[in-house]
């Protein structure tokens, strides 16, 4: 059975607290997983979540600022020891290479596992995989930083009523999905277009191009929301988002399930990004992320 959801490894940003890990975002997408910006203690969080080394298929790094990557040695390291069969495939910005090389390399270890690197360094697709497109586009924060999101690709619904009017069943069924058409009756006869899922992840970045882009149509947007509106001049100098503009991002993008994280530790109460989520006008599905919390991608319309 396919299992899509986010395990969330850690939400603080800059600096950890006695209640939030640097972050780290696990996506389970079907039989897939894709590891989002691994901060400190990323190893230690999926052992808490119940996430193995051999569960990961990619790496996704958005910008090589310390609570987004300092994880990756030990993540690296984690995956050679014990040694996982499949391909590991690492995403990063090209211009931060020589930083994924000291943190690839950054103790001495037996490397088991040939980690594949395939680094960032311009708008657009970056991986075609079985049943969906990774991409990335590039976000505004003072080192260079990009953002990524999953296509599912289309596919179609069998409707059963329209089989069932037109005498279609059983290993039929599969034929007229294989061959386009059976007995002068055709796919479209029976079935309708149904729409991909999307899923995109938005980290340190001020309000930019990009970050539309990324959130555009999304069943679920995970995005940084480090300051709240009142603090919107503090967010722009350092290149972040506050609630309320993470919030306008979602509702103009039609997102269906808005996550929001990556918190900075001068706030206390996590009732108050929902609170400005809401007023800024946002209605669909909410999550305040907290560590170690599990959250299903929305089924399908």
């Amino acid at each position: 059975m396919s299992v899509r959801e986010l395990v969330v490894l850690g939400t603080a940003s800059q600096v950890p607290t006695r209640h939030r890990n640097h972050n780290g975002y696990l996506l389970r997408w079907d039989g897939e997983g894709i590891l989002f910006d691994p901060g400190e203690g990323t190893q230690r969080q999926m052992v808490r979540a119940g996430v193995a080394a051999h569960d990961l298929n990619r790496i996704c790094v958005t910008h090589f600022h310390g609570d987004h990557s300092l994880g990756l040695a030990g993540v690296i390291q984690r995956i050679n020891l014990d040694k996982v069969p499949h391909e590991v495939t690492a995403h990063y910005p090209r211009s931060g290479q020589r930083f994924f090389d000291r943190l690839r390399y950054a103790t001495a270890y037996r490397e088991t596992v040939g980690i594949t690197e395939d680094p960032v360094a311009a708008d657009g697709p970056l991986a075609r995989a079985d049943g969906y497109t990774l991409e990335a586009r590039k976000l505004s924060h003072p080192v260079e930083s990009y953002g990524y999101r999953i296509t599912e690709h289309d596919g179609r619904r069998m409707l059963p009523e329209r089989l069932a009017a037109h005498g279609i069943k059983g290993p039929d069924v599969g034929r007229i999905q294989r061959e386009g058409s059976l007995g002068g009756v055709s796919l479209d006869d029976v079935s309708e277009m149904r729409r991909g899922q999307r899923f995109a992840f938005v980290m340190d970045t001020r309000l930019c191009d990009g970050v539309y882009a990324l959130a555009e149509g999304c069943d679920m947007l995970v995005i940084e929301s480090t300051f709240l509106d009142e603090d919107e001049q503090l967010a722009v100098e350092h290149g972040h988002l506050t609630a309320g503009q993470a919030a306008r991002v979602a509702r103009d993008g039609g997102v269906r399930h808005l996550v929001m994280t990556h918190f900075s530790q001068r706030y206390h109460d996590p009732d108050e990004f929902e609170r400005q989520a809401r007023a800024a006008g946002y209605e669909g599905e909410l999550t305040v992320a907290h560590d170690l919390l599990r959250v299903p991608v929305p089924k399908r319309r």
